[in-house]
């Protein structure tokens, strides 16, 4: 890992080569998935099997044969091991407790001059969920991503998921059930979105597209965006690290390659104002390193995007944080709260010691889709809200009405909307009704 020091002439020009990854699609990426979605939007099902048999090496005949069943669904819970299942159950309990909390409930209230105003909150009619299913699969974003839509009300939700050479895991298939989806269907890729974003003969429109998918998925994303809302694009997995000397060394190497499994582009950062700590860290990865199953994985990743930073002082660090505007942030120390109140950009934040990040990948219950590539300056966790939608509520009687009028008509006349001005005016006369 390379290393740091923020007091270095040339730290900024460092950390800023240090963040300078990015997920924008090259032009032949873009050039694919352009083709599929005109594809898929023109001639529906049909090219979307063609699509599905040559990616995922399926011989289907139609759509329909890769709707997967409710049977299918349930009994694959009965395939897995009985503490997995529990697992499951128990994080589907705590992430439904926590977006409870998140649910908006509509609101009125009257002003002085006797207009009602407000907000009806309404849920989406429809959502689509993009599960991966190719080098990894993932039943967690199953759970994170349909239980807030569950909770907002949404009353169908639609997930896909590739199966590659028709198999699947069945834990994805298990939380499926579990969290009470209802219909899943086997495509991925570019064509899965396409399907979801414009509607075919088998598979129904949707209203937004969330979760996680490659770079074609991301790409797809972004380009039916506006047709359809989307959650995010998400980038490589984050953390931020900042840790005092109280810490445990080998805990924040692990917590580093909790991060750096993912794939060899996340990327993993510890800050810490103490130098012979940050020495004692790098030990440990060394030592510890040996040891882990992807172990190649998560020394490409450190090697590539990982840092090890010696900052002045716990306010050095918070200034750090907030300009990484991490997807994830552990603040490891023995009193974190005066650097948590400096804290203003990060996607989930993690507090103490005993708060490892990859409690929340599953259980905490607070969403474990966040922001990244520093979106948290400007975005927030998926929630409840994003499957909820706000209309403004304005009911006037005739006096209230005459009395926005008189300024409503200054202001339209102003912008020279003479049909503005008059409608407005037109409530100013008597007996108007």
């Amino acid at each position: 890992m390379r290393r740091l020091d923020s007091s270095a002439a040339d730290f900024d020009q460092q950390l800023s080569r240090l963040l300078a990854t990015t997920d924008e699609p090259d032009a032949d990426i873009r050039k694919r998935v352009e083709a599929i979605l005109a594809d898929v939007r023109e001639r529906g099902d049909t090219a979307l099997l063609e699509y599905t048999n040559r990616f995922d090496q399926r011989d289907a005949a139609s759509v329909n044969e890769l709707v997967v069943s409710p049977d299918r669904l349930a009994a694959a819970v009965n395939t897995i091991d009985a503490d997995l299942v529990a697992a499951l159950q128990e994080a589907c309990r705590r992430v439904r407790d926590y977006h409870q909390k998140q649910k908006a409930e509509s609101w009125t209230y009257i002003d002085a001059d006797g207009n009602e105003l407000g907000q009806k909150v309404t849920p989406l009619d429809r959502v689509g969920v993009y599960v991966p299913g190719g080098k990894a699969a993932y039943p967690s974003s199953v759970i994170m991503n349909v239980i807030p839509a569950q909770v907002a009300g949404v009353p169908e939700i639609i997930m896909v998921v590739p199966m590659p050479g028709g198999v699947m895991n069945p834990t994805v298939l298990a939380a499926a059930h579990i969290v009470g989806v209802e219909k899943v269907i086997a495509i991925g890729g570019a064509q899965a979105v396409a399907a979801l974003a414009y509607g075919t003969e088998t598979v129904p429109r949707v209203d937004k597209i969330v979760g996680p998918g490659n770079i074609y998925v991301a790409t797809a994303k972004r380009m039916v965006f506006g047709t359809v809302g989307i959650d995010m694009i998400a980038g490589p997995s984050e953390v931020l690290v900042v840790c005092d000397s109280g810490a445990n060394p080998d805990w924040i190497a692990m917590d580093l390659f909790a991060q750096a499994e993912h794939d060899e582009h996340a990327c993993s950062i510890l800050v810490c104002p103490d130098a012979a700590f940050l020495d004692r860290v790098e030990h440990s990865i060394e030592r510890l390193l040996p040891e882990m199953e992807r172990a190649d994985i998560i020394r490409a990743s450190l090697a590539a995007n990982g840092a090890l930073i010696r900052v002045r002082d716990l306010n050095d660090a918070a200034d750090v944080v907030n300009r990484v505007a991490p997807e994830h942030l552990e603040l490891a120390l023995s009193d974190p709260d005066p650097v948590l109140a400096d804290i203003r950009h990060a996607g989930a934040i993690f507090i103490g010691h005993y708060a490892a990040e990859s409690l929340g990948d599953y259980c905490a219950g607070p969403n474990h889709v966040l922001p990244t590539a520093r979106s948290a300056r400007f975005s927030s966790p998926l929630g409840v809200y994003d499957f909820q939608k706000r209309s403004s509520l304005i009911r006037c009687t005739q006096t209230s009405a005459a009395v926005l009028a008189r300024t409503a008509t200054v202001l339209a006349r102003g912008e020279g909307l003479t049909a503005h001005a008059r409608s407005a005016e037109y409530r100013l006369k008597s007996g108007s009704t």
